[in-house]
């Protein structure tokens, strides 16, 4: 029996692998920020921009892919992605401020911010159509679970070592994928003298800058304040003049016509539902587990791994069970399953045991790794004939809508409870309450599914009806 791999399956490797390497960088800097604070004597609302920044600048980078993919070609785009990633990476280890740091991180983002969308890309115009759903479901696998052991790992390195060691770690191992990607990468996917319109680089940039930075700040400003106000409104006029410009150009940014299919546009409001609540509740519920119920920092971790194990198992099984039953039944189970997973959520309260927050979130956690490979999938099979586009809305919509949830839903919280989330009655009353609005948009979702969403072939089939 052969087992050797044919050369696309080598590139897609690499690629997958180079992409888990990034992803981890994201959220492991977060292990270390009490060193960070102390090293550089900051505070802990300055030391968050290392993760904060990065957030934005990869945000920022996503509706560029679609142009990069078709300018440049693989190999090309591997190289520039992992080497500023690199360049990013020894900036951070030989930082001497926390402003250094600061661009170290940026750097990192744009190889980030560009790597992981391209990766869709690939796998989508190097794999055929019915085998989208479990690449995609295995790149979702990889892509989620090394965050999850980079965090773990991450915290056994700083404590044996210094924060400095993460990336010294990062520089080796992505200069050894590098070495590796020179030998492997040399596909042709084809490539264009695509111009790029300058005008509508900065609409977007100023754009989702504006939105994502004005909707984060609310967690530190509160809703009135000109922190959060101008931003968000300065962001929004950009991307109405963006999407005005896109219309009236021969070859734009972004192919804006991508959302004028229905079934594309719904996946896309269910995505940005999905991504709001749960990048909120990643930030809630250690919240309520530590400041609410009294529970340890460890036994906060401890509650919320088994769940964020078994939503990266889910997001393998999720595309198989597509091929099993179709998408409309899995999404529709998989989205009454984190209805149920919310749903215990609303009667929390502050003497919880540990075991049965353990339970409820790992039942919410395997509805929403069923969820997000699939339907982000499913869209991008209603725009085949134009995935760069497809990819670079998807992510970057989904971007902004997670930069909203992690905000909106602890400010949210915040404000029910009367203005701070504390070891009190109204903190669990808020924290209930709002877990009824995740229900709400949970069942919203569940509409869509019921009356948008369905196998492309029974699409294909209505429409040549």
């Amino acid at each position: 029996m052969d087992f050797r791999l044919t050369k696309n399956m080598q590139i897609l490797i690499i690629f997958i692998i180079a992409g888990s390497v990034l992803t981890v960088a994201q959220s492991i800097i977060t292990t270390g920020t009490v060193q960070i604070m102390g090293e550089f004597g900051v505070s802990s609302t300055v030391a968050q921009w290392t993760y904060s920044a990065f957030l934005l600048v990869v945000g920022i980078m996503m509706p560029l892919c679609a142009y990069l993919s078709r300018r440049y070609s693989v190999r090309k785009i591997f190289l520039f992605s992992v080497g500023i990633f690199i360049i990013g990476s020894l900036v951070c280890y030989f930082s001497t401020s926390i402003e250094v740091l600061i661009i170290g991180r940026i750097l990192e983002a744009i190889g980030n911010g560009i790597l992981i969308p391209f990766n869709q890309i690939l796998i989508l115009k190097m794999v055929p159509e019915e085998d989208w759903q479990i690449n995609m479901g295995i790149f979702g696998l990889v892509i989620g679970f090394a965050p999850v052991c980079g965090l773990v790992v991450g915290g056994f390195i700083i404590d044996l070592y210094t924060w400095r060691a993460l990336f010294s770690i990062f520089a080796i191992l992505a200069i050894i994928i590098m070495a590796i990607g020179l030998y492997v990468i040399d596909v042709d996917l084809g490539t264009e003298d695509y111009p790029l319109d300058l005008l509508s680089v900065g609409l977007s940039i100023v754009g989702c800058a504006g939105i994502m930075l004005g909707f984060t700040n609310i967690a530190e400003y509160g809703f009135i304040s000109l922190f959060v106000f101008i931003p968000i409104i300065v962001g929004i006029i950009a991307l109405i003049l963006f999407v005005k410009r896109q219309g009236n150009l021969e070859k734009p940014l972004i192919n804006l016509e991508v959302l004028k299919n229905k079934y594309f546009s719904a996946g896309i409001i269910f995505i940005c539902i999905f991504y709001f609540g749960l990048n909120g509740y990643t930030a809630l519920v250690p919240l309520f587990v530590q400041g609410v119920a009294y529970y340890s920092a460890t036994i906060s971790a401890l509650i919320i791994f088994p769940g964020a194990i078994l939503m990266i198992l889910a997001n393998i099984i999720g595309p198989i069970l597509v091929g099993k039953i179709g998408i409309k039944k899995l999404l529709a189970l998989a989205t009454v399953i984190s209805i149920i997973g919310y749903g215990t959520m609303m009667f929390y309260t502050a003497e919880t045991t540990v075991l049965w927050m353990v339970i409820t979130q790992a039942i919410r956690c395997l509805g929403l790794g069923l969820i997000l490979m699939p339907v982000t999938t499913w869209s991008l099979t209603m725009v085949s004939d134009k995935v760069e586009d497809g990819t670079a809305v998807n992510n970057t919509l989904r971007q902004i809508a997670a930069a909203i949830g992690s905000s909106m839903v602890v400010v949210i919280v915040a404000i029910l409870a009367g203005g701070n989330i504390a070891h009190n009655q109204m903190s669990v009353t808020a924290f209930n309450e709002t877990a009824l609005i995740m229900v709400i948009l949970n069942i919203i979702m569940l509409l869509i599914v019921i009356f948008i969403i369905d196998d492309k072939e029974k699409i294909e089939s209505k429409n040549n009806c």
